[in-house]
């Protein structure tokens, strides 16, 4: 199994995977972080504006071998898509990387839904 945590600094979780750089891909079994992917995001060269789901299947592309997806934040688009493609995605309040890592192991990380949240206002739906 595969843990995805997007990051931008490789040991922090990002608080918004839209906007997060790379992923911080771990094993439970592990004592530490196997690899660090580089990720689309809002403002990278692989943001298509008009339908979104170009860029969404962009962000979701490197975690093809991955389970889970522990993020701290993302908008209700990228959620839906991410448990479309059959990943068990935790929305945690922890910051560390490591310390969720753990908790996950111990069976105690809890995913609080409410940080699921709707867009508006950065980026491609302006009202007309």
């Amino acid at each position: 199994m595969k843990i995805a945590f997007p990051s931008d600094d490789g040991t922090t979780i990002s608080a918004h995977f839209g906007r997060a750089a790379t992923y911080v891909i771990a094993e439970p079994e592990a004592d530490y972080a196997l690899e660090t992917l580089d990720k689309a995001h809002h403002g990278s060269e692989h943001e298509h504006h008009g339908g979104g789901g170009g860029l969404h299947q962009a962000m979701f592309a490197p975690l093809a071998d991955c389970q889970v997806l522990v993020t701290r934040g993302m908008g209700q688009p990228a959620y839906d898509e991410a448990i479309a493609l059959g990943l068990n995605v935790i929305l945690t309040d922890e910051q560390s990387i490591q310390a969720a890592l753990d908790a996950y192991r111990q069976g105690t990380l809890k995913s609080d839904p409410r940080r699921v949240h709707a867009h508006g206002g950065h980026g491609g739906h302006e009202h007309a």
